[in-house]
Order: structure tokens, then C-alpha cells, then sequence
């Protein structure tokens, strides 16, 4: 949907940097719980690039989308989050 001319309309219309949020926080969850053997820094790195990726495909003027270098920091900052509380409840306990 990030790279459709013409997305969807969401369910109660959050704003742009929601999308985001929602987006890569349910990604970075999938991932890590898809492949837990790599490296949580793996993780954040792979998904904030293939973030940076989905921008630069908007930039495309045929797109009619806009390509925002704050909906990639979004991105980044919610993969960071979401991989801080994986990180958090796959600590040993004590």
C-alpha cells in the first residue's frame, strides 16, 4: 500500500506518521518473532533501509505520492522502539 498511486483510506483516517508507526512496529514484530536468530541490530538495520527504500520508490512523480525524509526517521524510530521491548522481554530473568 506504501507505493500504490491511490491507497486505501484507513479505518478513523490516522494521520500519515501513524501509518508509519503502525506499519513498522508490526513489521519489526513479525520479524523478530519470524527470525529470532538474527540479530536484533540486523533487524533494525534491514527494516529502517527497506523504509528509506519505500520513500525513495514515492519520490516518483508517476506515484503522486510524497516522498517525506520524516516519515523514514518515523519509521527508524518505531522499529528502535518496537526491537527495545523484543529486546526486553527476551532478557533472561533474573
Amino acid at each position: 500500500m506504501a507505493v500504490l498511486p491511490h491507497p486505501p483510506e484507513v479505518p478513523g483516517e490516522p494521520n500519515d506518521k501513524v501509518q508509519h508507526i503502525a506499519a513498522f512496529v508490526t513489521l519489526t514484530l513479525l520479524g523478530s518473532f519470524a527470525y529470532p536468530a538474527t540479530a536484533l541490530v540486523q533487524l533494525l538495520i534491514r527494516l529502517s533501509l527497506f523504509g528509506a527504500a519505500i520513500e525513495v520508490v514515492q519520490a516518483i512523480p508517476a506515484l503522486h505520492r510524497d516522498s517525506d525524509i520524516w516519515d523514514w526517521v518515523a519509521d527508524t524510530l518505531a522499529i528502535a522502539v518496537a526491537l527495545i521491548a523484543v529486546w526486553w522481554l527476551r532478557r533472561p530473568k533474573a
